[in-house]
C-alpha cells in the first residue's frame, strides 16, 4: 500500500496537466499513486495523461459533475490512508511530500495536514501566503493553536497544499458535492472544528490563479455557493470563526455587487459584523459599482507588472 493517495481532480486542463503530474513524479519522496478522475474534460486532458508512463498513475473517466464530486470520487478509490490533493494546473516543489511525511511521522495521532504555499497571480507576480505564523520561520511546523486566526487573510489550508487521513474524510463526509464554489472553504472549517490542523513553514506547493477555468471565472448566477448559516451555532460560540466566516461573506458579497445581484449583496452585508473588516474593506463595501470594476482592472494592470494589491 502506499503512503500517499494524490487525488487530481480533471476538467480541461491540457496546457497545464503534464507539468502539474511531473511536478509529483518528480517528488524526492516516491511512496505514493496518483489518481488522475477526468471529469468529463471536452479537451486533450485525458490523452496528455494517458501518454504519461508511470504505473503509479491511475485513470478514471466520470460524467462531468464539478470538482468536489471529483475529489469525492478519488478518495473512494484510494489506496492509501492519506490523501493528498492536487488541482490540475498547480504545483509542487520536489519536497513536498518529503516535508509532509516528516510532520505526519511527528503528529502521528493528528489527522490533517499542510505546508506553505505560494499564490501565482501573474508571470511577473508569486507571493507567499500571508499569515502570522510564518513569523516563526520557515523551519518551523507544529500544531496550529488556532486555524482561523490564522488564515484572516490567506487561507493555511489549500487544495494543493494538504494531505487528510481518509478515514478523517470519511467521518466528515468528504466536500460536499453540492457547493460549486466555497467546498474547500467549508471542508476545512469542519476539519478545523474537529482537529488542530499539523502545519509547516515550508513552502513546497504553487496555487496558480492565472489558468483560464477556474471557479472564479464562473458566472455567479451559476454559482452554489457555501452556506454560511450551517456554521451559525459554531459562530456564535467562537469569535475567531465568526470574523473568519465574515471576511468570507465580505469577499462574495463584493462579487455579488460586481455581478449586480444587490439582493444577494444585501443579505450577505446584513450577516456581517464590521467590527471585523478593516476600514479598507468598509470602504470597498460602500464603493459604487463601476468603481469596483475599475479598480479590479487596475489591480490587474499592476499584477501584470508584479505589483500585489490587497484589501488586508
Amino acid at each position: 500500500m502506499p503512503v500517499f493517495s494524490v487525488v487530481i481532480p480533471l476538467y480541461n486542463k491540457e496546457n497545464y496537466i503534464k507539468n502539474t503530474i511531473d511536478s509529483v513524479l518528480n517528488q524526492t519522496f516516491r511512496d505514493f499513486e496518483i489518481i488522475v478522475v477526468n471529469d468529463g474534460s471536452t479537451d486533450d486532458s485525458l490523452k496528455i495523461v494517458e501518454q504519461i508512463e508511470d504505473s503509479r498513475i491511475k485513470t478514471f473517466s466520470i460524467k462531468n459533475g464539478g470538482v468536489s464530486r471529483a475529489r469525492n470520487f478519488g478518495i473512494d478509490k484510494a489506496k492509501s490512508d492519506l490523501i493528498a490533493f492536487l488541482d490540475a494546473d498547480d504545483y509542487w516543489y520536489p519536497q513536498h511530500f518529503e516535508n509532509l511525511n516528516l510532520i505526519i511521522s511527528t503528529y502521528p495521532n493528528h489527522n490533517w495536514y499542510a505546508s506553505a504555499y505560494e499564490k501565482k497571480y501573474s508571470s511577473n507576480l508569486t507571493t507567499s501566503i500571508k499569515s502570522p505564523i510564518l513569523n516563526k520561520g520557515e523551519e518551523w511546523f507544529g500544531e496550529v493553536s488556532n486555524f482561523f486566526v490564522h488564515s484572516f487573510i490567506d487561507c493555511l489550508a489549500h487544495s494543493s497544499s494538504v494531505a487528510l487521513k481518509k478515514e478523517f474524510l470519511n467521518s466528515l463526509e468528504c466536500f460536499d458535492a453540492t457547493i460549486s464554489h466555497g467546498e474547500d472553504t467549508d471542508l476545512w472549517i469542519r476539519a478545523a472544528l474537529k482537529d488542530k490542523l499539523i502545519f509547516s513553514n515550508k513552502l513546497t506547493a504553487q496555487y496558480k490563479l492565472t489558468s483560464n477555468n477556474r471557479s472564479s471565472t464562473v458566472d455567479m448566477k451559476d454559482r452554489k455557493n457555501l452556506n454560511f448559516s450551517k456554521f451559525s451555532t459554531e459562530e456564535k460560540n467562537d469569535k475567531n470563526l465568526k470574523k473568519y466566516l465574515d471576511l468570507n461573506r465580505y469577499s462574495l458579497a463584493l462579487q455579488f455587487k460586481i455581478a449586480k445581484n444587490n439582493q444577494v449583496f444585501n443579505d450577505l452585508c446584513k450577516t456581517i459584523d464590521f467590527e471585523n473588516l478593516n476600514n479598507k474593506q468598509l470602504i470597498l463595501l460602500k464603493t459604487p459599482r463601476f468603481l469596483l470594476i475599475f479598480s479590479l482592472k487596475i489591480k490587474s494592470i499592476f499584477e501584470h507588472f508584479g505589483i500585489r494589491l490587497s484589501a488586508f
